[in-house]
Parts: C-alpha cells; structure tokens; sequence
C-alpha cells in the first residue's frame, strides 16, 4: 500500500524548520515580555495573530502539505495560497507598533523598506516576480536546485510581506493610502494575478515537467526526501499518488489559488469597504493620509 509515512519523519514534518519557528516564537515572547510598559504595549490579540502567522508558515513550508506539494500540483498552489496570501497578513499584525518602529529603526532597514512598500513598486514586484516563478522553464528549475528553491520561495516571501504592508499595517506615519486606495490596491492586485492563474488553469496540456517526467520529478523529490530512500523506493512516479491526470492537476491548482486569492482579497476590499462607508457616515471627510508625516516630509 502506497503511503507517504514511506518518505520518513523527517520529508513529512521539517524538524530543522519547526526548531527555527519555535525558536522566533520564543524570540518574539522574549522581546515583547522583555520591554513590557506602558509604552511597549502587545495586545493578546496580537500575540494569537504572530503565533497564527507563524503556524500557517510551518503548515504550507514544514507540514506534509510541503511533501505532497511536490507531488501534486494542487498541493503546491495551495501552498504558496496560504504562504504568500493569508500568512503575511497575520505577521504583520502580530506584530505591534512599537516593535515595528524598532525593526525599521536602523537608517538602511528603513530606507529599504520605505522603498519596497510603496504601493505601486511592492504591488508590481511581487506579481511579476510570482507570474515569473509560474512560467515553466523558471518553475522546473527552481524545483530541482536546493539553492534556488530556497533563495526564491524566501524572497518571494518577503516580496509578499512587502506587497500586504500598505494595505495591512497600523502604523499611522506608514498610511500611504487611504481606504478607498486601498481598494484600488486591492482591485490592482486580483487583475495582475489572473493572467498566470489563467494560463495554468486553461492550458491544454501539463506545463510543467516536475509534475509528469519522472526523471525530473525525482530529481524535485531530492529536495525533501534524501536520494538514496527515494532510489529504495522505486517509485515511478507522480502519478502513484494522484487520482487526476497532471492537465487535471494543474488546473485545479490554478482555480485553488484564484479561489483563496478571491477570498481573501475580497475580504480585505470588504473590510476596507465598510470602515470607509463608516468614516463618511459619521461625516468625517479626513483623508487619513493627510497627516501623514512620511507624505509631509516629501512636501
């Protein structure tokens, strides 16, 4: 019987990559315990979020959902749906403002990041960089080359944090748009991530090779699963694994990823949606980013 407790505790849960997790949870309680006042305040809902955020990355980097994902292309999707959409947004509310202000204290941390999350740069880089992962020569390479997988998968993860910043932070001087902005923001965002989703979804063939060449899937598997079990195992193949051909596959991956996309953005339009409907229904015609001191600066 076909099992993936065969691949080993180590393929199935990322021990190396749990104890890094445990060890920022336990850095994160240690520093907002450590500077406790009335300054230096973390709310609990704050610290739920942190910890969310942090269990989303185990889940989609660590948990079996990163072995299948190297399997199945749906799994994968998935995978990046939950790293780059939804765990970024738990982070950065978990973390509180005052620590925040302490990260981008140093003049080139903050510097960088001013730039980086400027919306328009952070919405066009994280797109074209996650359309540009998709394409198939660029998608095969990476998932046969350690070094790059893993170069790629945390840059792309940072690119993300950057991309949510503007929409999620609770930064006041950091307001660089205002909730109707933000909206377009968000609008901008689902229109640049269709096209790659699109092409997956309505190709006519499986483009990518690490799903349906056993050569180079085997080569894929290396990177979670040690070559010389992989070799003992003598499997032939993705398709051992997977009820549905890899065009099937690929396609429910592409709709997996448009599905959570539409959730979760629309959840944020929403959410901007109703406060800015508020704002105006209590007669408060303040452009929220009026104020704001980055902006004044310019000016």
């Amino acid at each position: 019987m076909i099992s993936l407790g065969m691949f080993g505790f180590k393929a199935l849960w990322s021990p190396y990559l749990l104890v890094f997790l445990v060890l920022v949870i336990l850095g994160y309680f240690y520093i907002i315990n450590k500077y406790k006042d009335k300054n230096h305040v973390t709310e609990t809902k704050q610290k739920v979020f942190f910890v969310i955020g942090i269990l989303l990355v185990y889940t989609a980097q660590g948990s079996p959902i990163d072995l299948i994902g190297h399997i199945i292309f749906s799994a994968h999707m998935t995978e990046m749906a939950v790293l780059y959409l939804v765990a970024p947004i738990f982070l950065i509310n978990g973390i509180p403002n005052w620590l925040w202000r302490n990260i981008l204290k140093p003049k080139v941390v903050n510097s960088f990041f001013t730039f980086a999350t400027k919306p328009l740069i952070a919405l066009l880089i994280f797109n074209v960089v996650f359309s540009i992962y998709h394409y198939p020569l660029v998608f095969d390479t990476v998932k046969t080359n350690n070094v790059y997988h893993f170069l790629f998968t945390n840059i792309l993860f940072f690119m993300a944090v950057f991309m949510w910043f503007p929409v999620i932070n609770n930064l006041p001087e950091r307001q660089t748009l205002s909730d109707i902005q933000k909206i377009g923001y968000m609008f901008g965002n689902g229109i640049l991530l269709t096209p790659a989703c699109a092409l997956i979804i309505f190709a006519g063939h499986p483009f990518y090779a690490t799903y349906n060449d056993p050569v180079l899937w085997s080569k894929a598997m290396e990177l979670c699963v040690s070559p010389d079990l992989l070799k003992s195992l003598n499997i032939s193949g993705p398709e051992v694994f997977n009820f549905m051909s890899a065009r099937e596959d690929q396609q429910v991956g592409g709709v997996i990823m448009k599905i959570i996309q539409e959730i979760v953005y629309g959840s944020v339009i929403g959410y901007n949606f109703f406060k800015w409907a508020k704002r105006e229904q209590n007669g408060n015609k303040i452009d929220p980013i009026s104020s704001n001191p980055l902006l004044l600066k310019k000016t």
